[in-house]
């Protein structure tokens, strides 16, 4: 038995799972959600039993710190090395990184050098993984990036239409994020629904973060973010497609620089820029529910957004098997879920089964026997996919 730790840091948040590999058995999990809020929210499952904390959280850091703590007092391990090897997911490789990587030399170093590609991502995972070193000095560590999954893309799909001089000197191309969970939830879905080699999936990981991806098969055809995480889907923070000459005119009625325009596309727009009020969904659909019009005009922005995809994704794979909510909005959303679905029903035939969508972080078939297009809730299993490749890597 070996101890191996996946460690999944998104943009306000830290998923953890420690897995006894190769047997792949979870010997805690948890999560930090909301980092950066003083009601942060601190989770960790021990013996089927979840035990839950709320108190402030300033960054990543403090995150890690609380969570190698919790190990000693829970007494999952009796010395932290026990844990052999940590597998730390990544956003964005950009060129330098197309798979998972062992880290040794200035693997770090080069990865700061991509910072720009995820910025509200891959500085907390460099975080996390800097802290994670430091108290376990004598573990392995491996980089599982997300865009690996989309290096094999068509052309066509991660092409800009901008001087093809970009692409060629500067890199510029669509690199999409969390594939890692895109790849996961696809092959899960063919598994369960008894899909062909062919099958025809589109994949929603909707979070704070946010991504649509079009998947034949176990290749992915297109995806909704770019260059940068910024791109795609309405977000919690992050604006998703727009106007690329809003950047120049908002600088010009403002200004502000260019760095400071693409920061409040980052970090103060989506769900937070739309309403007003927080970056977090359940605070936004409270504030709908109690008749806030910014609130729910953000709620419909959102959905708007994703319908966008699925129905552009629709066309593009020439039909569709199945459609798979992930992550956190994608899992425990139930009426984002529904208004989704009945949108879906008369151009796609989706046709949702209420009873089956009244749960959350399921795994669970959710449309109707009679939909023609399945619909499914996975939870997303990241983690699983960077220890396994953590254990490979590390040769464990």
């Amino acid at each position: 038995m070996t101890k191996i730790m996946a460690v999944n840091a998104g943009s306000s948040s830290l998923k953890f799972q420690l897995f006894s590999m190769p047997e792949e058995t979870v010997l805690v999990s948890g999560v930090v959600e909301r980092i950066g809020f003083e009601d942060a929210y601190f989770t960790i499952k021990v013996n089927g039993e979840k035990n839950k904390s709320v108190l402030p959280i300033k960054d990543h850091k403090q995150a890690v710190e609380m969570l190698l703590a919790a190990l000693i007092d829970y007494k999952i391990v009796a010395s932290l090395d026990e844990i052999k090897g940590v597998g730390h997911r990544v956003v964005n490789g950009g060129d330098l990184f197309p798979e998972s990587t062992k880290v040794e030399g200035d693997v770090i170093t080069r990865l700061e050098t991509i910072n720009d590609l995820a910025p509200l991502h891959n500085p907390p995972a460099i975080v996390g993984y800097r802290a994670f070193a430091s108290a376990l000095p004598e573990s392995g560590h491996v980089l599982v990036f997300d865009t690996s999954f989309y290096v094999n893309m068509p052309e066509v799909s991660y092409i800009y239409p901008v001087p093809y001089e970009w692409y060629t000197d500067y890199s510029v191309r669509k690199y999409g994020a969390h594939g890692t969970n895109h790849k996961f939830i696809a092959k899960e879905a063919r598994n369960i629904l008894n899909l062909g080699e062919d099958a025809k999936i589109i994949t929603c990981h909707i979070g704070n973060g946010a991504s649509i991806s079009a998947i034949r098969g176990d290749k992915c055809i297109d995806t909704s973010m770019g260059l940068t995480p910024l791109a795609g889907v309405m977000m919690g923070t992050r604006s998703g497609d727009i106007d690329p000459a809003v950047i120049k005119y908002i600088c010009e009625q403002t200004g502000k620089s260019v760095a400071e325009v693409t920061n409040d596309l980052n970090k103060k727009s989506g769900l937070l820029g739309v309403s007003g009020i927080s970056s977090d969904s359940r605070d936004v659909e409270n504030a709908a529910n109690e008749g806030n019009k910014r609130a729910i005009l953000a709620q419909d922005l959102q959905v708007k957004t994703i319908l966008d995809y699925i129905g552009s994704y629709y066309v593009r794979l020439g039909g569709c098997d199945a459609i798979v909510f992930s992550a956190g909005l994608g899992e425990n959303n139930i009426a984002m879920r529904e208004t989704i679905c009945e949108k879906l029903t008369d151009a796609l035939g989706v046709v949702l089964d209420k009873e089956r969508n009244n749960v959350r972080g399921e795994t669970r078939v959710i449309s109707a026997d009679e939909s023609k297009v399945k619909v499914m809730i996975i939870p997303a299993n990241e983690e699983l996919v960077i220890a396994r490749d953590t254990t490979r890597l590390l040769d464990l």
